[in-house]
C-alpha cells in the first residue's frame, strides 16, 4: 500500500484534532474521542480505503492505553499518534496486530514531546496575554487565547504526523521485509505481552471496593450468563445511569438534612 502526501496530511489532520487542547471536536480542550487509537484508527483506516483494517488495528494499539489517564497536565505517553501514525504504518506494511502495537508504542513515547514542545511554547502567548489584560484589551486576549495556540499545535501535530506517515511508512514496511522471520516473530511475542499492561492497570482500579462488585457482575454476565459485550454494554450505561444519579441526587439532600440537624442542636 503507498500512501499520498494528501492522505498523509489527512491522517495528521486526524492526529491534531484529537489532541489534548484543541477545542474543536472536544468539550472545554479536555482530550477527544478520536484521542483514541480505536476511533483515530478507524479515521486513518477510511483515508486510506479500508475502514474495516483500521479499526483492527486502531483497537489492538488502543490496548496498552486502555487505562491511560492524563492528570495535572502531564502526558505519560501519547495515544493520538501512536492510534494515527501506527495504524497508518500497520496498514502500509501489513503487519499482524501484535507487530503492530510494538511498532506504535514508541511513537506515544515520541508523541510526549510534542506534547512538551506544545506547552512549553504556548507560555509565549500566556504572557502576551498577561500585557493585553494590564491594557484591558480583552478582544486580544481571547485572541491569544485561541488563534496562536491553535495555529502553533496545527503546525507541530500535522507536520511530524504527515512526514511520518508519507516517508516512516515506507521505511517501516522495508523494515519489515528485512526482519521477515525470528525477528518478526520476536516483535510478535512482545506485542502480544502490551495489552497485558494496559489490561492490568484497568484491573487495579476495578479492584477497589466502590467497583468491585460491577466488575464481578459483568463477569457472572459473560461467564455463566453468555450475554453479549453490546448487551452487557448497554445494561452497564443503564446501571450508571441510575446509580449516578441516586448518588449524586442524594447528597444534597443529605447535606441539607445534615444542616438542618446542625440548627436544631444550635
Amino acid at each position: 500500500m503507498t500512501v499520498s502526501w494528501f492522505q498523509a496530511f489527512l491522517i495528521g489532520v486526524v492526529y491534531y484534532l484529537g489532541n489534548i487542547g484543541t477545542p474543536w471536536l472536544s468539550l472545554l480542550g479536555s482530550i477527544s474521542v478520536v484521542y483514541k487509537p480505536l476511533v483515530a484508527g478507524t479515521l486513518v483506516g477510511c483515508i486510506l480505503g479500508d475502514p474495516v483494517q483500521g479499526c483492527i488495528y486502531g483497537a489492538a494499539i488502543n490496548l496498552p492505553y486502555v487505562a491511560f489517564i492524563s492528570a495535572g497536565g502531564t502526558a505519560p505517553a501519547d495515544p493520538g499518534l501512536a492510534g494515527t501514525v501506527g495504524t497508518a504504518w500497520a496498514m502500509i506494511s501489513g503487519v499482524d496486530t501484535t507487530a503492530a502495537m510494538t511498532i506504535a508504542l514508541p511513537l506515544g513515547l515520541l508523541g510526549t514531546m510534542i506534547w512538551v514542545t506544545h506547552m512549553t511554547l504556548d507560555v509565549t502567548f500566556v504572557h502576551m496575554a498577561d500585557k493585553a489584560a494590564e491594557e484591558a484589551d480583552l478582544d486580544r486576549i481571547c485572541f491569544l487565547h485561541v488563534v496562536p495556540p491553535q495555529i502553533l499545535m496545527f503546525c507541530l501535530c500535522v507536520i511530524p504526523a504527515t512526514i511520518a506517515a508519507k516517508l516512516g511508512g515506507e521505511a517501516v514496511a522495508g523494515l519489515i521485509g528485512m526482519l521477515t522471520g525470528t525477528p518478526l516473530r520476536i516483535l510478535q511475542v512482545i506485542g502480544s505481552l502490551l495489552p497485558a499492561l494496559g489490561i492490568a492497570m484497568n484491573l487495579r482500579s476495578i479492584s477497589r471496593p466502590g467497583t468491585l462488585l460491577f466488575f464481578v457482575a459483568g463477569l457472572i454476565m459473560v461467564k455463566y450468563l453468555g450475554l453479549p459485550v453490546i448487551a452487557i454494554a448497554a445494561l452497564g450505561g443503564v446501571v450508571a445511569y441510575f446509580y449516578t444519579t441516586l448518588l449524586y441526587n442524594g447528597a444534597p439532600a443529605a447535606a441539607a438534612a445534615a444542616a438542618d440537624d446542625d440548627e436544631e442542636d444550635f
